[in-house]
């Protein structure tokens, strides 16, 4: 039977270094971020400061699962082509939803996408803990937990932030965009709200960022291409006795 990590003490997932609390840890902190927007009481720059500490969670969080975590649910769970297709449905709404806001700030619905942003995240915030997490507690060891949380923790550290509605949900086309699409985002998340003149200075390093990160992942994924699914492969094979 499946059991949701939502009530789960850390011991019981493995411990606080496990990926099944990281997540957790995320879910927890993007709830408090939005119950927060939602109350208003913030000057301007203070609010668009928050919604920008959201989407750059949300979008580093979700990049790191659609890498990490659910190509091994695929490879260990019957179901998890499945499950993990319904998630990445929600993910890529939530892409477009945020692309939006951030493409037309002065659009008298901003408020409405956002909210109905919001509500995208907080019913992927309960699938994956209620039908997704559970399957990858009941498929390992708490010692590959957290094996995989390390592995999860590393990817999120360097992922996108910004929403990229146009690049696949899953491996290889998504990790194939990751290094350059990140540099980009974080190019930009340095002057999110500086002037024309500088974002357009910005926009330009941030070209050639991309340019050489796309280069360097190209050669890196001849190079590696022959090792492809071994990771997978090589947790799908340890599970839990």
């Amino acid at each position: 039977m499946t059991v949701s990590i939502a009530g789960q003490d850390a011991a019981s997932l493995g411990g606080r270094r496990s990926i099944l609390c990281r997540q957790r840890r995320d879910h927890a902190e993007l709830d408090a971020m939005m119950d927060r927007y939602r109350s208003g009481g913030m000057a301007g720059t203070e609010r668009d400061a928050l919604w920008l500490d959201i989407v750059q969670l949300v979008f580093s969080h979700a990049f790191a699962e659609e890498t990490v975590l659910w190509p091994i649910l695929r490879h260990v769970h019957p179901a998890g082509d499945e499950l993990t297709e319904q998630v990445e449905e929600e993910h890529q709404a939530i892409n477009e939803l945020i692309a939006r806001v951030e493409r037309t700030p002065d659009d008298p619905r901003r408020a409405d996408w956002i909210e109905e942003a919001f509500v995208l995240i907080s019913q992927d915030i309960r699938d994956e803990e209620d039908e997704l997490l559970p399957c990858l507690r009941d498929a390992f060891s708490d010692r590959r937990l957290r094996s995989i949380g390390a592995a999860w923790e590393a990817v999120r550290a360097t992922a996108p932030t910004r929403p990229h509605p146009a690049v696949s949900r899953r491996p290889p086309g998504n990790a194939l965009s990751g290094v350059p699409l990140s540099v980009f985002d974080r190019l930009r998340d340095l002057s999110p709200v500086a002037s024309p003149a500088a974002r357009r200075a910005t926009a330009l390093l941030a070209g050639v960022a991309v340019a050489a990160g796309c280069s360097a992942v190209a050669r890196r994924a001849v190079r590696r291409q022959h090792h492809g699914g071994r990771l997978i492969s090589g947790l799908g094979s340890r599970r839990r006795r």
